[in-house]
């Protein structure tokens, strides 16, 4: 049933958006006003997005990296309060608080898809605007006492930390996590990773970055630039054993260096490509050492679901390093760019 009064449903609406320019570069972000969406039919809620957050993946879409339609609204992450809910749905009510899923069509079991078509502000609009009305399972609930820019950043980066250490790896207390750089999902697994009783060791090129990290619980911290063989610095650290579960965000640049980290028979979690999109493994290597190298992106709808539930028990929030309004997005995303952040970027809406 829809919850509003005959003079809100006829009323004409307009709302702010972005949108993706011809060609796709970040100086050409568009500011537009929009239709409103309307009211939502059977199965569907009226979300009033309230925040965003910046991802790798989202900077590719929006400089034209990654290939999308004209016009695309850009951004995967979205959380906002229910405005409306329409015939059958039962899990929302107005006024909650919802963040929105990656993979919408994913719900459960195996990864059923390999690309991006479904994703939003990718294969699909995503939440560069101020509502959206979409099927019910395309959001979860947020976390309770989680603000809109702290939900925002659960969508990608916290999910992906979340399925690369507890799905995939079966976090343990007592394992032992190497996390490389401070983008989201680096720190979201620092901070998973000690909530659930397992040693951290982070790396970075800035010492200011590395002291921030130990603020965050970080038991050892690597400068990588000073030490290029900071694999074999990990070894030692482990007394020669090698970390349980490595996060991996850099992809062929870094690969070579984790699978010296990670113990025999460990978890390597390859989930960004920060040095390229392709190069040489040491395959020869990877092998001897009988670990497992599994690729990932970001998880499922339940995923999402057990991971808010473990947030609110552990009381993890994430890092937020800023905020910009909406008609900044193009700021936001050359701060992306420098690199001088720790943590989420946010955009309020």
């Amino acid at each position: 049933m829809l919850h509003e009064t005959p003079a809100q449903l006829t009323k004409e609406r307009n709302m702010k958006a972005v949108r993706i320019g011809s060609p796709a570069t970040v100086d050409h972000l568009q500011v537009v006003d929009l239709a409103d969406p309307g009211q939502p039919a059977a199965g569907q809620i009226r979300v009033r997005i309230r925040a965003s957050s910046l991802n790798f993946h989202d900077y590719g879409v929006v400089s034209g990296v990654l290939p999308a339609e004209a016009g695309r609204i850009p951004m995967a992450d979205g959380a906002g309060v229910v405005e409306a809910v329409g015939d059958g749905v039962r899990e929302f009510k107005p006024g909650d608080h919802v963040v929105s899923c990656f993979f919408p069509l994913w719900e459960n079991g195996p990864a059923p898809i390999a690309d991006f078509s479904t994703t939003p502000g990718d294969g699909v609009d995503g939440y560069a605007r101020e509502a959206v009305v979409l099927p019910s399972h395309y959001f979860t609930h947020a976390p309770a006492g989680y603000s809109h820019a702290e939900a925002a950043t659960l969508t990608t980066a916290g999910l992906t930390a979340w399925r690369a250490l507890v799905v995939d790896g079966q976090l343990k207390a007592g394992s032992t996590v190497l996390v490389l750089g401070t983008g989201g999902v680096s720190i979201f697994g620092l901070q998973l990773a000690k909530a659930m009783g397992a040693s951290v060791i982070a790396t970075s090129s800035s010492d200011g970055k590395l002291a921030k990290l130990r603020e965050l619980g970080a038991d050892h911290t690597i400068n990588y630039r000073e030490n290029p063989e900071w694999g074999k610095q990990v070894r030692q650290l482990t007394g020669g054993r090698g970390v349980d579960h490595v996060i991996e965000v850099g992809g062929p640049g870094t690969l070579p260096q984790s699978i010296t980290a990670c113990r025999i028979g460990g978890h390597i979690a390859l989930i960004g490509v920060l040095t390229g999109r392709e190069g040489p493994v040491p395959t020869a290597h990877l092998m001897a050492r009988q670990q497992r190298l599994q690729g990932l992106i970001v998880g499922s709808r339940h995923d999402q679901i057990e991971m808010i539930r473990a947030l609110e028990t552990t009381g993890i929030k994430p890092v937020i390093d800023s905020t910009f309004e909406l008609d900044k997005l193009a700021d936001a995303f050359r701060h992306e760019a420098s690199g001088a952040h720790f943590g989420k970027i946010c955009v309020a809406i």
